[in-house]
């Protein structure tokens, strides 16, 4: 992602702190003055108590960040959004870097459209390339995951002009607006059609005409966003005369229907396609239109079927007519480069990386050498390194190098000859910034200082010479600070959450330890929180937090504001611990992160029973009658999956929102790291809890939101219809058209997090016992 491209919000926590890593520009528009009154009060007396009431229902324990940060264009100030109370709004302000002085760039008053008694509100805003013109994102609604729809406006600050753009058409329902490279033109989704209006005319001509519910031009299908985080579908070409944009094509892509029972007397029928694995793909294309030629479209001709492959990632060359495209064949274990020309639409292979098992595709691509070379990462050494590879062979040359991964990567600095990077070499739990020469020559150099474990993320300005940095650990909250490169000196704290940090303290709750547990043929990562009043010398319940699929780690030394649930449990008498099993995605080597592939759901599984049983004959002071297993998503996967397989270790669980029928997961995740149920059944198979149901002796809670567009709540039906086959006893709470994180509509994150307390308390109760 680069600085100055819209792109939405990523979460409804993005509502409240702004990552200061992200290059996206996160500027909430709801309930502004709430937010406002929340930043200047002086909130209640410090909490003695930890209580659900206050972690779900206030912001007592939220984290405050820096909102909507980007560089200035001259490198010597920052940009952010603050408030201003009186319009109940907020103005763009730039920060000067050495002095910290502000000035106001773009107040709210500025902002009021005509007839109106407010200004609009900034969910975002982009620049024209000669900033003469600002784009303006607002009144936005979400679209699965982002809000991805909405209203803009262009404002000039020259003359004060506040124009709407698409005026006339239904309100919020504009996509991905972008300023032309020129400055004199803006195109648009709309309705999955592509626009463009000319700023002086207003005239709006229409690109394509066969967009639809079937046909996607400029947007992307529902596999796309979820998996391959594709969601902005076209591109300006440099001369603002053409675009360029990816088209899907639904039809044969299975559909799958939600049901709304709420909203109306009779019931709404809402239609997805969504491509389960094994099944079709939506056919992907990418094409070519020129404004003086609209729905002429010339489309470039890839060889195979379009249904088997993913055009994953395309952008412009700079410089040139020229776009690049990453595209992944259907089991995702190869990706070929391919150069095309917009004006002969001739398509050039340029490289291809494969692997045995799976493969990402790469963001962060970078020209070198007068456009002779690119960037590149790839896991072929072993370790995740950084390459550079020549546009004419597509020979790869390494840039990092060494028995580590590269994380990410924050910024090139190609005329100071680095690249800056996250990495860790000694620990999978933290991060720090480190660079290395663009030439390959020497050792990595660290750039955090010691002396502060845990995560340290960095937002570097294009000059190299500053750098927003954030640092957190499992026990600090979010503290972000402008930083000098490369002596990593402070110049100016910009938020410390100081405040958060001392309700902490005074909860006098216990730290999350970190330990290691040996299983045999493999050391895991875990951490454990313990209740403050915790005796050695009795026993206690066990929670167990799990995850257990590729996707993400449970186990970091960070802040994590979801983590105050497992405060809390602790608090109540339970003992809550989290282990990380081979397959996370965490920097310890491929075969660490590819051991995982074809047996998801199996391999995990043993090695979480593994570290349990091992855990007990370690701890003395656990209640091996009393252990508990719950995890969301893929953790409520894992959570049937432990509860069927070793009910000898697992008397209570929560599965929140899993897959219990990997066949009735999406076609993009599941086969990247399973293959095609015809090329891998014996894994699927042992991969799907469902088939191990009858195991089920323990006390299980299923929770799942019928709207949830990402895991089925059909997956949850089939596994209660298989338990009941079985006569095996459980309990459900379905939660209405509420999605897969489940905090749609009025009051529904506090009842949740009420209702597992309350399962918790009557099937695993909380406290210590004397041992026998």
């Amino acid at each position: 992602m680069r600085l100055n491209k819209l792109f939405p919000i990523a979460a409804i926590a993005a509502l409240i702190s702004l990552n200061a890593n992200a290059q996206d520009h996160l500027v909430p528009e709801k309930n502004i003055a709430q937010q406002h009154q929340a930043q200047q009060s002086d909130e209640d007396q410090l909490a003695q108590e930890l209580t659900l009431a206050d972690i779900y229902t206030t912001n007592k324990y939220s984290t405050k960040g820096v909102m909507a940060f980007r560089w200035a264009e001259d490198g010597k100030a920052f940009l952010t959004l603050e408030a201003n109370p009186e319009l109940k709004s907020f103005d763009i302000v730039s920060t000067d870097i050495a002095t910290g002085e502000k000035s106001v760039i773009i107040s709210a008053s500025q902002l009021v459209p005509e007839g109106a008694e407010r200004p609009i509100d900034i969910h975002d805003y982009t620049w024209s390339e000669d900033h003469t013109k600002m784009l303006i994102f607002t009144n936005t609604h979400r679209v699965w995951r982002l809000f991805t729809r909405g209203d803009y406006w262009v404002y000039t600050p020259a003359t004060g002009s506040l124009i709407q753009v698409g005026a006339g058409l239904e309100p919020s329902r504009l996509m991905y607006a972008k300023l032309s490279p020129d400055g004199q033109k803006v195109g648009y989704v709309y309705y999955n059609n592509i626009y463009v209006e000319d700023l002086t005319t207003g005239t709006r001509t229409q690109l394509t005409t066969d967009g639809s519910d079937e046909i996607i031009n400029g947007n992307f299908d529902w596999v796309y966003e979820e998996e391959l985080s594709q969601y902005d579908g076209w591109r300006w070409s440099s001369d603002s005369r053409k675009i360029v944009y990816w088209q899907f094509d639904t039809r044969g892509t299975g559909t799958f229907y939600m049901v709304n029972n709420l909203d109306s007397v009779y019931s709404q029928v809402i239609p997805l396609p969504y491509p389960k694995a094994g099944t079709p793909n939506s056919a992907a294309y990418i094409g070519v239109v020129a404004l003086d030629s609209p729905a002429q479209t010339k489309w470039f001709e890839f060889e195979g079927d379009p249904r088997e492959h993913y055009l994953a990632r395309m952008e412009f060359i700079p410089g040139t007519d020229e776009i690049m495209v990453q595209r992944l064949n259907r089991l995702q274990n190869t990706n070929t480069v391919f150069f095309g020309n917009i004006g002969t639409m001739e398509l050039t292979r340029v490289m291809e990386d494969t692997d045995d098992a799976f493969l990402q595709v790469y963001d962060d691509i970078i020209w070198l050498d007068g456009g002779k070379s690119f960037t590149w990462t790839s896991e072929r050494s072993g370790w995740r390194h950084i390459y550079k590879v020549s546009r004419d062979s597509g020979e790869m040359t390494p840039i990092t190098k060494g028995d580590f991964d590269v994380v990410s990567v924050v910024r090139f600095d190609p005329k100071g000859g680095y690249v800056y990077y996250i990495a860790s070499p000694d620990s999978p739990l933290e991060r720090y910034l480190y660079r290395s020469r663009l030439n390959g020559k020497g050792e990595a150099e660290r750039i955090t200082p010691l002396g502060e474990t845990g995560h340290h993320e960095y937002n570097i300005a294009p000059s190299t010479k500053y750098a927003m940095h954030t640092f957190s650990s499992s026990e600090v909250p979010n503290r972000h600070e402008l930083i000098s490169l490369p002596k990593h000196k402070s110049v100016r704290v910009l938020q410390d959450n100081a405040e958060l940090a001392g309700r902490l303290a005074a909860l006098e709750i216990s730290p999350k330890e970190f330990f290691r547990v040996d299983i045999g043929d493999e050391i895991l990562d875990g951490w454990m929180i313990k209740p403050s009043d915790f005796d050695s010398t009795k026993i206690y319940p066990v929670i167990y937090f799990v995850y257990g699929e590729p996707a993400s780690s449970t186990v970091q030394n960070k802040w994590s504001r979801g983590e105050w649930w497992s405060r809390f449990l602790a608090e109540q008498g339970y003992i809550v611990v989290s282990i990380d099993p081979r397959g996370i995605t965490i920097p310890r080597g491929r075969e660490w992160r590819k051991s995982i592939y074809g047996k998801v759901g199996d391999l995990a599984i043993s090695d979480h029973a593994a570290a349990v049983r091992k855990m007990i004959d370690t701890y003395s002071f656990i209640d091996p009658s009393r252990i508990g297993i719950w995890g969301w998503s893929g953790g409520g996967s894992s959570t049937a999956h432990l509860m069927f397989k070793h009910p000898d270790i697992y008397s209570v669980g929560i599965a929140v929102a899993g897959v219990y029928s990997q066949y009735l997961y999406d076609t993009i995740y599941q086969e990247r790291y399973m293959g095609t149920p015809s090329s891998n059944p014996e894994g699927f198979y042992k991969g799907s809890p469902i088939n191990y149901a009858a195991g089920l002796q323990g006390d299980l809670l299923l929770v799942h939101g019928t709207g949830d567009d990402n895991v089925h709540y059909q997956s949850c039906d089939m596994l209660v219809n298989e338990l009941i086959k079985h006569n095996k006893m459980f309990s459900m709470l379905a939660y209405p058209m509420r999605g897969h994180s489940i905090f749609e509509r009025e009051n529904t994150t506090y009842h949740l997090y009420q209702s597992m307390f309350k399962y918790w308390s009557e099937h695993l109760p909380a406290g210590a016992r004397d041992r026998k």
